[in-house]
Formats: structure tokens, sequence, C-alpha cells
């Protein structure tokens, strides 16, 4: 990925908070038939310096993702997209000096290189898919858990996925906030996504005021 350094993202911290935020990756593979890409939800583990070591997850067991690892694993890359929106060149205090300004498009993407394993264990999935329930019921009044559907459904619905472990290997975060820009304009930029539609824009707004 393309990184200019005034848009590249180090604080490990905003990187699992994005991941944690956006958990649905595009996760990318290669063989000999070609490219392959999978959405695929996946739960960030750090490492204990606080920064991210693996990816866990499933996918079903038909699909064939999961045969590509073999023995020795394979690399994939997932691909984590945050909060994006246009940016338009009227909001740009530049416009009314001498219209040197462009359209353009910000946002928060993550790239994860790692080496995929397959894991077809059925206590692994288990815990895994209690692990993923638990996190996303959790902010519900009511929330669900596994226990709550009947033991042998549970158990015919695990057989049916086979789970995924990638250990990271390299991790790439471009959060582009026009930091490439004064900051006046960057605030004029942000106050303009503040009146647009969507939580989308109002985010992108809020991190280009704060101290990014």
């Amino acid at each position: 990925m393309y990184l200019p350094c005034h848009f590249a993202a180090e604080d490990p911290a905003e990187v699992l908070r994005l991941l944690r935020a956006r958990p649905l990756a595009t996760l990318v593979t290669q063989d000999a038939e070609g490219l392959d890409a999978n959405p695929v939800v996946l739960l960030p583990d750090t490492d204990a310096q606080g920064r991210l070591s693996r990816l866990r997850g499933h996918v079903a067991r038909g699909n064939p993702l999961w045969r590509r690892a073999g023995a020795a694993g394979c690399e994939v890359l997932a691909l984590f997209h945050g909060a994006q929106a246009y940016i338009s060149p009227g909001a740009h205090p530049r416009k009314a000096v001498d219209g040197k300004v462009v359209p353009t498009w910000n946002y928060l993407i993550v790239q994860v290189a790692g080496r995929l394993r397959a894991i077809d264990d059925p206590d692994w999935l288990r815990a895994l898919v209690g692990e993923l329930t638990d996190t996303h019921e959790s902010a519900r009044e009511q929330p669900w858990a596994v226990s709550d559907a009947p033991e042998d459904y549970v158990r015919s619905m695990l057989a049916g996925v086979v789970g995924i472990d990638i250990e990271v290997l390299r991790v790439t975060a471009k959060f582009k906030l026009s930091q490439n820009h004064p900051e006046p304009a960057r605030a004029a930029l942000a106050r303009a996504l503040e009146q647009g539609a969507g939580d989308d824009a109002r985010e992108l707004a809020s991190r280009m005021l704060g101290a990014y």
C-alpha cells in the first residue's frame, strides 16, 4: 500500500481500536488459481507489549480458503476498512484564494499481512465462537450466549465450520486525514464534514480536529 509518512498511523492502540470497531475484514489469499477474497470476522489478539499478534476467526467448511493453508500455512492479507468520506474542494479556504484545490477522499484502513493456518478442533472452535459472541453481544441489554442454543444444535453448527488462526507478520495502517494541508484548512474541511450526513463523516471530522 502506498503510504506517505504523514498518513502513517503508528499507534498500536489506535490500530486495535479500528480492528475491534470494524471486525469484518476482507481476507485476501492467492494460490495457483489466482487471487481470492473473502469477508471474515476476525478477533484480534495482542502480545505482552499490547501490539497485534494474531487474528482468529472461522469460515464455512465448504469454503476452500482454509484448505489453502496447507501444512506449512500460507501468507494472507487482511484488510480492515474504517470510516471514509468524500472531501469537497468547496470547503477548502484556498478555493477563494486561487482555486487550486481538487476533490479527494479521507479514510482509515489497516492492512495486516500474516501466515494462516486452519484449525479443525471442536474445542478450539467452541472457545472462539463463545468469545466472538460475548464480544459482540456485550453491549446488548439482554445479551445472547452460545449456551442459549441447544447443545446438539451447537455441535452440529460447529461441525460446519473450520477455524483460522493468522500469525501477524506486518501491520500497515493508513489514516488519511488531510495531514498534508495546513491546520486552518484541515479545520475547515473537518467542519464541513461535521455538517455532512453519516457517522463516518462525523468520525473523520472528530479525528481531523484532534491530535492526528
